[in-house]
C-alpha cells in the first residue's frame, strides 16, 4: 500500500496526491474494450502511454504550456516521497502539476470514423453539424473539426455541440479550448504525417494551472487516438490502426455480451496488442521504446 493518497484509480491510470500542488499519474498495462477491463495485463503498454505522451509535450510545448514536470525516475524519487511505496513504476509514472479540469472531453477529428461516421450516416451531421453528402469511412472532413462530448461521472460520456460546450464552461473558456485543440491537432497531425500515419482523430484534455489554459493527462497516444498508416487508409473501410484493435477484433468474434467479466485474453492476442503499441511509439518519436525508463535490463 503507498504511503500517497490515492486520488483517483480509472480503468487504466491511478492518480496519486504528491503534495505543493502535484500530482503522480501512473499508466498501468490494464488494457480495455467496449468499457470492461480485462484480467491481463498487456506488456509495455503503460510505458508506451507514458512515453509518448513525454514526447507530445515536448512537441507541442510552444502552443501550450503543459502539466508535466518530469518522468525521470530519478526525479521522481527526490522530489516525491512515498515513491518507492508505489512500487517504483519506472517510465509509467509522471510527475504532473494538479489542474483545475475542465469537463470536457476535448476531441479533434481529421476523418470521418468511429461514432462520428455512425452519426453521418444516420443524419449526415457530426455533433449535429451538417456536413456535405457523400462523405465515406476514413474520409477526410472539410476541416478538422472540434467536438467536444461531457465526462459522464457514471455511463458514457455524451457527444455535444460547440453551443452546448459553451453553456457547460462558458463562451470565452470553450474558445480558448477550441482554438487550443484545432492548434495542437494541426501540429500533431503534420508530425506523425512524416512517419507515414494518419492522426485521425484525437482527445485532448485541458485544464487550468495557474489560471493559464494548460495540456494535460495523456497525449495523442493510442489509448486516446485513431492513428493510421496512410499508405493503407482506403475509403469507405476501417484502416488497420496503431492500438488495441487486435483485442477488439479478436473479442467482435465472440459470442460475448461485451459485459463484465470479460473473457481471458489468449497469449497471442496480448502479444499483437503490445507490439501494435510499441509500433506506434517507435514509428512516431522515431526513438526505440528500450530506451525508455523502466525496460529491462
Amino acid at each position: 500500500m503507498s504511503g500517497l493518497p490515492l486520488v483517483h484509480r480509472g480503468k487504466v491510470r491511478e492518480l496519486y496526491d504528491a503534495g505543493e500542488g502535484m500530482l503522480v499519474m501512473v499508466a498501468s498495462d490494464r488494457v480495455s474494450a467496449f468499457d470492461v477491463v480485462f484480467a491481463e495485463p498487456v506488456p509495455d503498454k503503460g510505458r508506451v502511454l507514458t512515453a509518448m505522451s513525454a514526447y507530445w509535450y515536448g512537441e507541442l510545448a510552444p502552443l501550450a504550456p503543459g502539466c508535466l514536470v518530469s518522468a525521470d525516475p530519478a526525479v521522481l524519487a527526490r522530489r516525491v516521497g512515498g515513491w518507492a511505496d508505489l512500487g517504483e513504476p519506472a517510465g509509467r509514472a509522471m510527475l504532473v502539476r494538479r489542474a483545475d479540469m475542465l469537463p470536457l472531453e476535448c476531441i479533434v477529428r481529421g476523418r470521418l470514423a468511429g461514432q462520428a461516421f455512425a452519426e453521418y450516416a444516420r443524419a449526415g451531421t457530426v455533433h449535429g453539424t451538417p456536413l456535405p453528402p457523400g462523405l465515406r469511412l476514413a474520409d477526410p472532413l472539410p476541416e478538422p473539426m472540434f467536438t467536444p462530448s461531457t465526462k459522464a461521472a457514471v455511463g458514457h460520456d455524451e457527444n455535444i455541440d460547440f453551443a452546448r460546450a459553451a453553456d457547460l464552461v462558458g463562451r470565452e473558456a470553450a474558445t480558448a479550448a477550441r482554438d487550443l485543440c484545432l492548434a495542437l491537432f494541426g501540429r500533431a497531425a503534420a508530425k506523425v504525417a512524416e512517419a507515414g500515419l494518419v492522426l485521425a482523430d484525437t482527445k485532448f484534455e485541458l485544464g487550468y494551472v495557474d489560471g493559464v489554459l494548460t495540456l494535460c493527462d495523456e497525449v495523442v497516444t493510442p489509448d486516446s487516438s485513431r492513428l493510421w498508416p496512410a499508405d493503407q487508409v482506403v475509403p469507405g473501410t476501417t484502416p488497420p490502426a496503431f492500438d488495441k484493435q487486435p483485442l477488439r477484433d479478436w473479442a467482435d468474434g465472440l459470442d460475448w455480451d461485451k459485459r463484465p467479466p470479460p473473457p481471458p485474453l489468449p497469449a497471442e492476442v496480448v502479444a499483437a496488442t503490445s507490439a501494435r503499441y510499441a509500433a506506434a511509439y517507435e514509428r512516431v518519436t522515431g526513438r526505440r521504446l528500450d530506451d525508455w525508463y523502466g525496460a529491462p535490463r
